[in-house]
């Protein structure tokens, strides 16, 4: 189940055919996810660019989280490695997977691969270190182009966001010639911030009528997101940093704010310019600064639906200690949106 699905639309853009990080032609997503026992809710999930290296930059929400690889992404302009997502205490086991393959597919003896991460404690025994590097390669080895399984999958099994059940979600724009596509890892959020579609949900749809995971072990909002921006359009880094910045309006969209404690990091690329670092002068093509306002505008609406699709897809899961984070109710979710509609249609 997606948002759309509810009749839940998101902004002003049309989507893409598969409304997925996926619509950007080149892009694949691959997951592994780990249950086991009472106590294993977690998993990796890779993003593969497609030809590689493309250009690309970061941006920094809030830090207290985890992306490696970033000061040479700063530095040179490029993504150069796959992006592998998983839980704060496995990154070392998907650095080490996307190391080797590098080193397999063309014995390079030097790769510095991009991996984050969100904290899965509440669900998920994260200090048993689950994750290991065969899973991570499982994941890269499964990653295909089409549609994109969200919800509990891969990195996103043990997530939490706004206090209901989150994990991965993607979503898709069309900005004239161009395609922006999004996926995130929602793990972040206070149930009372959460608004959809304008609606304050997350305060409509209290612990009264869905209950509260337990607590983390750090302030209620803390958590963190992992948002990774994708487009077909000839954009250069600086340009790549613009996106990414505006992948913070779109989580805040839906009330998420940064938190002290949280670690919101987004990661846009561009795939409009091809055989970069060949040895040789390469011609390059730059959409113009001011030709990029389509572009803002459907990276802001993708990580929205993103984060609702996330939301939406999400299962009822419950992981160690018995602890449950509930799934944001869909007969509940369309009858609080259906509810304040009808007020303010009332209301003129």
């Amino acid at each position: 189940m997606r948002a759309r699905e509810l009749g839940i639309v998101i902004g002003q853009l049309d989507p893409g055919p598969l409304n997925a990080i996926t619509d950007v032609p080149g892009t694949r997503v691959g997951h592994t996810t780990l249950i086991d026992g009472g106590y294993v809710r977690t998993g990796v999930t890779v993003v593969v660019p497609g030809e590689l290296p493309v250009f690309a930059a970061p941006f920094r929400l809030n830090g207290n989280g985890e992306m490696t690889g970033l000061e040479w992404v700063r530095e040179s302009g490029l993504l150069t490695t796959p992006i592998g997502l998983t839980n704060t205490h496995s990154v070392g086991a998907v650095h080490e997977a996307l190391v080797a393959a590098a080193v397999e597919r063309d014995r390079s003896t030097w790769s510095l691969p991009v991996v984050a991460e969100t904290w899965d404690g509440v669900l998920n025994d994260v200090n048993g270190f689950h994750v290991r590097p065969e899973h991570a390669r499982a994941a890269l080895t499964a990653a295909t182009g089409g549609p994109v399984a969200e919800g509990n999958v891969g990195s996103g099994t043990g997530m939490i966001c706004h206090g209901f059940k989150g994990g991965i979600g993607t979503s898709s724009r069309v900005a004239g010639d161009w395609t922006v596509g999004v996926l995130v890892q929602a793990n972040h959020g206070a149930r009372g911030r959460l608004d959809i579609s304008g609606v304050p949900v997350g305060r409509l749809l209290g612990p009264d009528r869905i209950p509260l995971p337990p607590r983390r072990p750090i302030e209620e909002g803390a958590g963190s997101i992992i948002v990774l921006v994708a487009t077909d359009a000839p954009l250069l880094p600086h340009q790549c940093a613009r996106l990414a910045t505006r992948a913070a309006l779109g989580i805040g969209r839906t009330g998420g704010a940064g938190e002290n404690g949280s670690g919101d990091l987004a990661l846009a690329w561009a795939t409009g310019n091809a055989s970069l670092e060949t040895g040789q002068p390469a011609g390059l093509t730059m959409l113009p600064n001011d030709g990029m306002n389509l572009l803002f505008y459907a990276t802001i609406e993708a990580t929205e639906e993103a984060i609702v699709n996330a939301l939406v897809a999400a299962e009822t899961m419950t992981g160690k200690n018995g602890a449950t984070a509930h799934r944001l109710d869909h007969d509940l979710l369309v009858e609080v949106l259906r509810t304040r509609i009808r007020a303010e249609r009332s209301s003129l």
